[in-house]
């Protein structure tokens, strides 16, 4: 993979390119659906792609917590598991660092949440978001 991202325009401050993933290219600015938890409500990866999605956001907490690392690494990675085989973005969870910040405690090791499916606690330090 040679050259990341691509610059086709300039408008002012604004710039149009193609990222190029490990996983195909996405055009910026991009539209993202959101799959919180690897999937799009009510939609499959075959209607995002019908739709002309180029790239899903996913989140790192929801994933963590349901269905887990292990499930999704034991289905051979987030691509294999959703059934999206182009670029996705994970997000690293911080927006829940602040919104969930009743059930978290943040030390200089990392965050330690409170599921809020389960009660059950979970460290999150940057090594195990990446």
């Amino acid at each position: 993979m040679d050259k990341i991202f691509t610059l086709h325009n300039t408008d002012q401050s604004a710039r149009r390119g193609d990222v190029t993933t490990p996983h195909g290219v996405f055009r910026t600015p991009a539209f993202m659906p959101v799959g919180t938890s690897g999937a799009v409500k009510a939609l499959t990866a075959e209607d995002l792609e019908q739709m002309g999605a180029d790239i899903m956001l996913a989140n790192t907490y929801h994933l963590y917590l349901r269905p887990g690392h292990e499930i999704i690494k034991s289905q051979g990675g987030l691509a294999a598991f959703t059934g999206w085989n182009k670029p996705t973005l994970t997000d690293s969870g911080g927006y829940q660092v602040f919104s969930l910040q009743d059930i978290s405690k943040i030390s200089d090791d990392g965050v330690r949440f409170q599921s809020h499916h389960d009660g059950s606690y979970h460290m999150f330090t940057p090594e195990k978001v990446i």
